[in-house]
């Protein structure tokens, strides 16, 4: 039976005084290292956690007990889809140069424009934090495309997923993403880049102007992190810029690199090396540095990686639909690389892709022992903790931020369970998140999220994919109409 914590917990707001948590697990930190407590005990006081053991000595206020459960550092999520997917739309839909996923050159000469209304991006983030609080995931280093964009991502939409991060209850590191190129389709399957370095170096000052602004509210639940665009889309000026930028703001920088075949052609291309060597060369590698997605560098770039302690961002299931993966977990880890875990997908289940990075993991190494479930939960933990440089988070212990899931346990598609990550890992999803704290505030329980009415929220963000989808044909090549770009998987059997 599952408990009733009506009585004792309210949505969106912290406990007063002590509040003691527990259930069948607990997954504490000792020793330099997750271990599992049966029966454990959890106490927050406040936003930090005061204890993690197997039984508390002291007074508390309150004793919440989860049942049949885990209860587990929040997971982070270095490269957290903050928009609507738009890469459903060519997962089976291809070439994807073909369907809207470059804007061809028709497009370029009559002006690029926003398909989304402010309120519409703004309204995206806000139920995209409401996804990834419903999986578990406390902190986010939000992405989102920027195909359907005029150029790039504006500091108001930015000052409202800030406002969004701080009514549901989601610890985020951002600022607007910018870049000084994008690519162009100038014929059937040949892309060319294209520059305006003074828009980058723009979208970079802005950016910067909002991370001196922002970092800090809403009691240290919004941080700052420099997002430029993809490595492709970057010259070299505007990213020594940005890596000076974040040694002056003391905050992290997120880059995709390595991460396809269109990336690795350009680069070589444009600097006769791949994107991590030209970095390096430059040097612009450091531990400031987070990469997605990592599943197109070589041997020789991830021993770069190790060298200069730049942190993987890896998307196991997202890379796998697209058909590459990390080459491999394991073989990165050996290296010494630090890999944190991210989703950059709908949904944002990121039980879902520790299970797809393990199996990848695995058929890559040709071995069954070459990762286990704790590997890749300690990469969505304490992995995406050191990509933030932030000790604070990722574990439960004294002292660090009460940023908690809990996660049901007796759930039947979850039967028979063993150990209770293993079980998680290889049979969960994000649907079996029962609650979530931040920051000790309770953000999210039984499939409701502080601040928005994510049912309704559904139905408002189909309308306005809907929308986006009518304005396809704009940016697709020789502009056909939606029916011809995007089809369904079989035939529409319609009554005459």
């Amino acid at each position: 039976m599952k408990p009733d914590l009506s009585s004792h917990l309210v949505l969106g707001e912290r406990p007063d005084g002590r509040t003691l948590i527990t259930a069948r697990w607990v997954l504490a930190w000792r020793d330099g290292g997750h271990a599992l407590i049966p029966d454990g005990e959890i106490v927050v006081d406040r936003n930090e956690v005061l204890y993690a053991g197997p039984r508390f000595e002291g007074d508390v206020a309150r004793r919440i007990d989860f049942g049949t459960a885990l209860v587990s550092p929040g997971l982070i999520d270095l490269d957290a889809l903050s928009d609507l997917d738009t890469y459903l739309l060519v997962h089976d839909n291809q070439p994807g140069w073909a369907k809207g996923r470059i804007w061809p050159r028709s497009y370029v000469e009559s002006g690029p424009y926003e398909m989304y209304s402010a309120e519409e991006l703004a309204f995206q983030k806000r139920f995209a934090f409401g996804l990834l609080l419903l999986n578990g995931i406390t902190t986010a280093a939000p992405i989102a495309s920027l195909y359907y964009r005029q150029w790039a991502e504006t500091v108001a939409e930015f000052e409202a997923a800030a406002d969004a991060a701080g009514d549901l209850g989601l610890r985020v590191f951002l600022s607007p993403a910018y870049r000084s190129g994008g690519m162009i389709l100038e014929g059937p399957g040949r892309i060319e880049p294209a520059f305006d370095e003074p828009r980058g170096l723009q979208g970079l000052a802005d950016a910067i102007d909002f991370i001196e602004r922002n970092h800090g509210r809403h009691n240290g639940l919004v941080n700052g992190m420099l997002a430029p665009d993809r490595i492709e889309t970057c010259t070299l000026h505007l990213l020594q810029r940005t890596m000076a930028a974040a040694r002056d703001l003391d905050c992290r920088v997120r880059i995709h690199m390595a991460q396809g075949n269109l990336e690795l052609e350009t680069m070589r291309r444009l600097h006769g090396v791949s994107a991590p060597q030209w970095l390096a060369d430059h040097g612009l590698m450091s531990e400031r540095l987070i990469a997605p997605h990592g599943t197109y560098a070589s041997p020789q770039d991830l021993q770069l990686y190790a060298q200069h302690g730049v942190s993987i961002a890896h998307s196991p299931l997202v890379s796998a639909r697209m058909g590459s993966i990390l080459n491999s977990f394991a073989a990165c880890r050996s290296l010494g690389i630090n890999i944190g875990m991210a989703t950059d997908t709908a949904p944002p289940d990121m039980l879902m892709n520790l299970l797809v990075g393990l199996i990848a993991c695995r058929i890559g190494e040709k071995t069954s022992d070459a990762v286990f479930s704790k590997d890749l939960f300690d990469a969505a933990t304490l992995g995406g903790a050191k990509a933030l440089g932030r000790r604070d988070l990722g574990r439960l212990a004294a002292g660090a931020k009460a940023d908690i899931a809990v996660f049901r346990l007796d759930d039947v598609h979850m039967t028979p369970s063993v150990d209770p990550v293993t079980t998680l890992v290889v049979g969960g999803s994000g649907k079996v998140t029962q609650a979530v704290f931040v920051d000790g505030r309770l953000s999210m329980l039984d499939g409701k999220v502080a601040g928005i009415d994510m049912i309704a929220a559904r139905e408002q963000a189909q309308q306005q994919y809907d929308g986006l989808i009518a304005k396809y044909p704009d940016r697709s090549w020789r502009h056909p109409p939606v029916g011809k770009i995007f089809s369904p998987s079989y035939p529409v059997w319609k009554i005459q």
